[in-house]
C-alpha cells in the first residue's frame, strides 16, 4: 500500500483550509506542510488534476487552487484519482508452490479476504468527504 491517498488527501486539505483572498498555494508550500519533496507533489497534484478538483495559476502569484466543493469530494474519488488501478492490496509476486498445501489455497483465501476488507473500506471513504477532514482539522485547531 502506498501513502499515495494520504498525500492527496493532505494536499486537497491544505487547498479547502486555504483562503481564497490569500492567493493561491504553490507546490513548495504544500511540500512544507507535507513534508516531502515538491515533486512529490506536483505528480499527485497532475493526477488531481485530471480529475478535475483543482487547477493552477502560471506566473507571479501563481499556485495551485480547488475546483470543487470539499464537501463534493469523497475519499473514494480521491483514491480512485490517485490510485487508478485502485489495487490496495497485492497478492504474492510469484504463484506460491501448488504442492503445498497451503501454497495452494493462500491467494484463494487472500482474495476473498481482501475482498471484504476493501469493500468495508471503499464505503468508509464513500462516506469521508475533503469537507469532513478540513471540519475535524478546524475543530482541533480550536482545541488547541
Amino acid at each position: 500500500m502506498s501513502s499515495k491517498l494520504s498525500v492527496a488527501i493532505h494536499i486537497l486539505t491544505v487547498l479547502a483550509l486555504h483562503k481564497p483572498e490569500c492567493g493561491t498555494s504553490t507546490s513548495e508550500f504544500i511540500a512544507e506542510s507535507v513534508n516531502t519533496n515538491p515533486v512529490v507533489i506536483r505528480r499527485l497534484l497532475g493526477l488531481l488534476r485530471e480529475a478535475g478538483y483543482v487547477d493552477s495559476k502560471k506566473g507571479v502569484g501563481g499556485g495551485w487552487m480547488l475546483l470543487v466543493d470539499p464537501k463534493q469530494i469523497s475519499l473514494l474519488d480521491v483514491l480512485k484519482a490517485v490510485e487508478p488501478d485502485n489495487e490496495i492490496f497485492a497478492l504474492h509476486r510469484a504463484e506460491p508452490n501448488p504442492e503445498c498445501p497451503c501454497g495452494r489455497h493462500i491467494q484463494g483465501v487472500l482474495v476473498d479476504l481482501y475482498a471484504d476488507v476493501q469493500a468495508g473500506m471503499t464505503q468508509q471513504l464513500a462516506r469521508s468527504t475533503i469537507g469532513s477532514v478540513t471540519d475535524t482539522i478546524l475543530a482541533r485547531m480550536q482545541a488547541d
